[in-house]
């Protein structure tokens, strides 16, 4: 059961030994992070390697989770969190029968609804229409838009209510290059002139540079955390790819191989063997 202890007012997220288990496998080891407010962190390691279940751990959407995770002061997944945490996960969550429009219309409703909050309604979909540059496809079907203009509707939907903490699962993923950059300009605008925190996982370590902090992640392990600038440092390697793999190398010759067989510590020479047959 999740540890219900707040994080300190510094840190946006707080986990001190999170565990989660999915069935009878461990998918996340005893993880201890913490992510500062008003920045952007860069969840980085392998497809396969924890980082989906971490976020979704962190939204309140995973339910096998022990140990401690704060999530703006709240423990992860508490009711009071849901209109404070913005968060797009791999696969675009948009109606393809709706419109842009009607699709930010519908979940605007769900944040704030009644008729009270209309005009607020309207202020958080024109704000976030703008944010991601869609203001020319408002009256257009989800489902005929590329697949970046989806994923800029996805986004526009967490956008929704300036949330203090966006949670983007590989946002840029099969995005061009031109799409990309855009997205990170978004990115870095929002941190520096709103303060959000944002939480970006990617496989793709040249995104990487563009993190002010970064969680290494492997197999379910957290390898390392640290700016960019530290990593590279801390390893001496020209950048954070390099870095990565290094600290890979580091880890597997720190954990022995299960399938190699024990040592025998009083190993005997070839003379003692042949000594013991002869006295036999």
């Amino acid at each position: 059961m999740m540890n219900k202890s707040g994080g300190a007012p510094e840190t946006a997220v707080l986990a001190r030994g999170l565990t989660v288990a999915r069935g009878d496998r461990t998918v996340l080891h005893s993880l201890d992070f913490t992510v500062p407010p008003g920045r952007i962190t860069g969840l980085l390691g392998p497809s396969g390697c924890g980082k989906s279940t971490l976020m979704r751990t962190l939204v309140g959407a995973q339910a096998r989770a022990t140990g401690t995770l704060s999530v703006l002061g709240r423990p992860a997944g508490h009711p009071t969190l849901r209109s404070r945490i913005g968060y797009v996960t791999q696969t675009p969550s948009v109606y393809d029968d709706l419109t842009v429009r009607q699709n930010l219309e519908y979940f605007a409703a769900i944040l704030r609804p009644g008729r009270r909050h209309r005009a607020a309604r309207r202020a958080d979909i024109t704000h976030a229409l703008t944010d991601v540059d869609l203001t020319t496809h408002t009256d257009a079907l989800a489902g005929r838009l590329s697949g970046g203009q989806r994923s800029r509707v996805s986004l526009a939907v967490a956008l929704l209510g300036s949330p203090e903490l966006l949670v983007l699962d590989e946002p840029t993923v099969g995005l061009d290059p031109v799409l990309r950059r855009d997205l990170w300009t978004l990115f870095h605008h929002l941190a520096a002139e709103r303060g959000t925190t944002i939480l970006v996982s990617s496989h793709v370590m040249d995104e990487a540079e563009r993190c002010h902090r970064l969680l290494l992640v492997r197999e379910g392990r957290i390898l390392a955390e640290d700016t960019p600038d530290g990593l590279r440092e801390r390893t001496r390697t020209p950048s954070v790819e390099a870095a990565f793999l290094r600290l890979v190398d580091e880890a597997a010759r720190a954990t022995p191989d299960p399938r190699t067989p024990p040592r025998d510590p009083h190993p005997r020479t070839p003379r003692q063997d042949h000594g013991q047959e002869a006295t036999r």
